[in-house]
């Protein structure tokens, strides 16, 4: 059984900065996919069942450098929630409601290494997450001969960087829940396939940052053979001792709204980020940033397989001002998009590609 360990004190302040803003994205990773094999090997122990074609999602946030991961969080009209079409897979045999709680050890057995959980940064006890393309010291192989699959479509294989390495962690705090994360994230018996709150958070009482220049923080991984969506809402701390609030919808006051924070994926359908130097993978550039009339939007050793890749752009309050379906993407494809006739101030650009969304601030002069 997976134990909830209890609240601390309170994470939601109500300060907040007036500097530029510290989160730059929503990563959405693709770390693995499961097969025959893998649902064989959960049959045969008592972690549960993980069904073939099961997708593990990690969600990063990335952030200016000095700015610190404080709380995911719901409260009024920002619902923080996940869900999917089926049940979030969970490990009950060594897995935990926090990866700092499973030891290193426990990862490399079974399918532990797959468990759903909410973080502040760890993968385990003593390992911080990371992008399988950032992971340097190893792999780690797993001691039952499960999770060998290579499906390209996950990127790197865990067989070869299992995207976890040494760090010090930030524990997690779970604020204002009850038996939620029991039911949605432990016991096989009551698994449900939705995650909802407007009055609690997952907090870093003293502010993540992520173990590379990047500053990358890892959110949260999710398993599901289902479609899984998310809607977000994200705090972080200034350089300063400030605070900027992030939402997915309906932001007042000085929240800033960021919309790849909501959306939906489907197993088996989206792209993950890949090795660049292994394979092409979903990369790109907005400049100029400021910009007068024109942006450009520079891919970078992207291939996309899918037809159906596009660009949007929002304004701060989320509404569509722009949109073009791009069709097939190929390596080095520019897009030149028109901006003259929009106000000075700040949009954001939300890029698709293969199903996979990653959003940018821009500034109109």
């Amino acid at each position: 059984m997976k134990k909830i360990i209890p609240a601390i004190g309170l994470v939601l302040f109500s300060t907040l900065a007036h500097s530029q803003n510290g989160l730059d994205s929503i990563i959405l990773e693709k770390f693995y996919i499961s097969n025959p094999a893998d649902e064989a090997g959960s049959l045969s122990n008592s972690g549960g069942i993980l069904p073939t074609g099961s997708v593990t999602y990690r969600i990063y946030a990335q952030m200016q450098p000095g700015y610190k991961f404080q709380a995911l969080y719901g409260i009024g009209a920002h619902e923080l929630k996940l869900s999917t079409t089926t049940t979030f897979f969970n490990n009950e045999d060594r897995g935990a409601i926090i990866p700092n709680a499973i030891s290193v050890a426990n990862t490399m057995t079974n399918t532990v290494l797959l468990d759903s959980w909410f973080s502040v940064g760890a993968t385990a006890n003593g390992k911080v997450g990371v992008l399988k393309i950032d992971d340097t010291d190893g792999a780690i192989a797993n001691s039952d001969g499960l999770l060998q699959n290579a499906d390209s479509r996950a990127g790197i294989a865990l067989t070869t960087q299992d995207g976890m390495v040494t760090g010090t962690p930030k524990a997690v705090t779970f604020v204002g829940f009850t038996a939620q994360l029991d039911s949605v994230f432990d016991n096989v018996s009551q698994a449900s396939n939705l995650f909802s709150t407007k009055n609690a958070s997952i907090a870093s009482l003293t502010g993540s940052v992520g173990p590379t220049s990047a500053n990358r923080v890892l959110l949260g991984q999710f398993t599901t053979d289902g479609q899984f969506c998310y809607e977000l809402n994200i705090q972080i701390g200034t350089p300063t001792g400030g605070v900027q609030k992030y939402v997915a919808k309906n932001p007042t006051g000085p929240e800033i709204l960021i919309p790849s924070l909501v959306g939906c994926i489907d197993a088996g359908t989206a792209t993950a980020i890949k090795d660049d130097k292994k394979e092409n993978h979903f990369s790109y550039k907005v400049s100029p940033n400021p910009a007068n009339d024109v942006v450009t939007i520079q891919f970078d050793a992207t291939s996309s397989s899918s037809k159906d890749n596009s660009y949007t752009i929002y304004g701060v309050q989320g509404n569509l001002l722009i949109q073009k379906h791009l069709g097939a993407v190929t390596e080095k494809q520019t897009e030149i998009v028109d901006i003259s006739g929009l106000a000075p101030g700040f949009y954001f650009i939300k890029l698709s590609v293969d199903g996979t969304t990653s959003t940018k601030k821009i500034m109109k002069n």
